[in-house]
């Protein structure tokens, strides 16, 4: 059985499930680098918000041992999870002075981004692309954000100079940046048992995203962030972007060998980070007299 045999078998199974007053159907969601994902919608007539449940790790999890009924199961708690008490007015959004205060930027890789791009606003950023969103915030939703899309930009009536103007000031205010050591990242992340054996040398580099490690990367086009951090190393920086959600920096310091640098961007992107949070191969430095951020490989 492939993804999309079980996609259907789901929807059917869940549609004998649920109520009449219920629509279930699938869709096909294009997420970052072209990666392809199998959302399932259950719509009512009560709710004008459709919660998307990704089918693709229930697929995973029932190629590893899961039984379908356990994936029903679960399933059908996600939406009870999800899914509002009541319908959500976004009626806001179609008012530009409503929501300009909450219009940020994130990085994502032009090279496997081509066909969102024709369909967004964005500024190139190197071999990069800097995109915008309404970050959400509400007591029916929590936080989210939006993909803000040309046709957006058309009901707005703005420019892409006006979206990233706004971009600029929220995002750094909404997304606080900071920059830990690779010690600190590696003792909040892996268990008190396994830290001894990863710190027993000293790992010179930082990590760099914001405070909520979402879309993180864009910290490095924050204002004066890398001026910042490379007066504080009294050096260039070398700059790893191991996602979309964070990069790492690394002091130049003469000794690095660019070529190992960027055969470790590589080999994390294939092995470690999820295809859809991959953001480039690319290795980078910071020019501290240039004050500008440039593609070594």
């Amino acid at each position: 059985m492939d993804i999309t045999d079980f996609a259907q078998k789901v929807c059917k199974a869940v549609k004998e499930k649920l109520s009449d007053q219920h629509t279930v159907e699938l869709k096909e969601v294009r997420k970052n680098n072209g990666v392809l994902l199998h959302g399932l919608l259950i719509s009512s007539g009560s709710h004008n918000v459709v919660p998307t449940i990704y089918l693709d790790h229930f697929f995973r999890a029932y190629n590893e041992g899961m039984t379908f009924a356990e994936i029903l199961r679960r399933l059908l708690e996600v939406y009870g999870q999800d899914v509002p008490a009541r319908s959500i007015d976004m009626e806001f959004f179609r008012d530009f002075e409503k929501v300009q205060n909450r219009i940020c930027f994130r990085l994502i890789g032009q090279a496997g981004n081509e066909e969102l791009l024709n369909d967004i606003p964005y500024v190139e950023f190197l071999d990069m692309a800097i995109c915008f969103f309404y970050a959400y915030k509400g007591n029916e939703l929590g936080e989210g954000s939006i993909l803000i899309h040309n046709s957006h930009m058309e009901m707005w009536e703005c420019s892409v100079t006006d979206l990233m103007g706004l971009a600029r000031q929220n995002t750094p205010a909404l997304f606080p940046w900071q920059c830990c050591t690779m010690e600190e990242v590696i003792r909040e992340m892996i268990d008190r048992e396994h830290q001894e054996e990863l710190l027993a040398e000293e790992v010179p580099m930082k990590v760099l995203s914001n405070r909520q490690r979402t879309n993180g990367a864009a910290c490095l086009i924050y204002p004066n962030v890398l001026e910042h951090l490379a007066e504080e190393s009294k050096s260039d920086l070398y700059i790893l972007p191991s996602s979309i959600h964070e990069a790492i920096l690394l002091a130049d310091s003469g000794r690095e060998d660019p070529g190992e640098l960027k055969s470790m961007i590589v080999q994390v992107n294939r092995t470690q980070v999820a295809p859809e949070e991959v953001l480039t191969d690319s290795l980078y430095r910071y020019d501290r007299g240039k004050k500008r951020v440039e593609i070594i490989l």
